[in-house]
């Protein structure tokens, strides 16, 4: 019975990966600039021991030249000091669809932008995959810290037909922005 109950439950999470595709219209030049995570789904196992501790932040996306997305993210810790993180996204043959291994996480990240307004907000769904595991991450990004309560029910829904359990989905507090490094 346990194992049919988590084939089920295997099988809905591939199906919501394979079916989510990005936004038809993207385009990659309007995605340049500051945009703050203001939203994180997930029903990653290491989330739940971290989802209480976590804040906003923000990540400066860059086009590159050759098609690619440059994300330079920032948090702001609680002692003040800045958490950094630079990733470079290769874009795919779907425009809106971009690849990318982490060297901090040494995940696969399969990494898709689904629905963005480019001057309110960007829903972004990674399929992420380590060691064979693989986990769902939605994040919910705005051009300022605060969402509007119709993008947040757009995040939520999203999350939800995606598979994340409604507690694994959080809006994260302002902990204040980093200095330019």
């Amino acid at each position: 019975m346990r194992l049919s109950i988590m084939g089920v439950l295997l099988c809905a999470t591939l199906v919501a990966c394979v079916n989510v595709m990005p936004q038809k219209d993207f385009n990659l030049e309007k995605m340049a600039g500051k945009w703050w995570a203001v939203g994180f789904a997930t029903n990653a196992k290491w989330f739940m021991n971290r989802k209480a501790g976590m804040k906003m932040g923000t990540s400066m996306m860059l086009p590159t030249a050759e098609g690619d997305l440059d994300i330079s993210s920032a948090m702001r810790n609680a002692d003040g000091s800045c958490w950094r993180m630079t990733e470079v996204a290769k874009k795919t043959d779907i425009p809106g669809r971009f690849t990318f291994t982490s060297q901090r996480w040494n995940n696969e990240n399969d990494m898709r932008v689904v629905a963005v307004q480019y001057d309110d907000f960007a829903l972004i769904h990674t399929i992420k995959t380590k060691h064979g595991v693989t986990d769902v991450v939605n994040k919910l990004f705005s051009r300022t810290p605060e969402v509007s309560a119709d993008v947040q029910k757009k995040f939520m829904q999203f999350s939800l037909d995606t598979g994340i359990l409604s507690g694994n989905i959080v809006f994260l507090p302002n902990n204040g922005e980093c200095a330019e490094a």
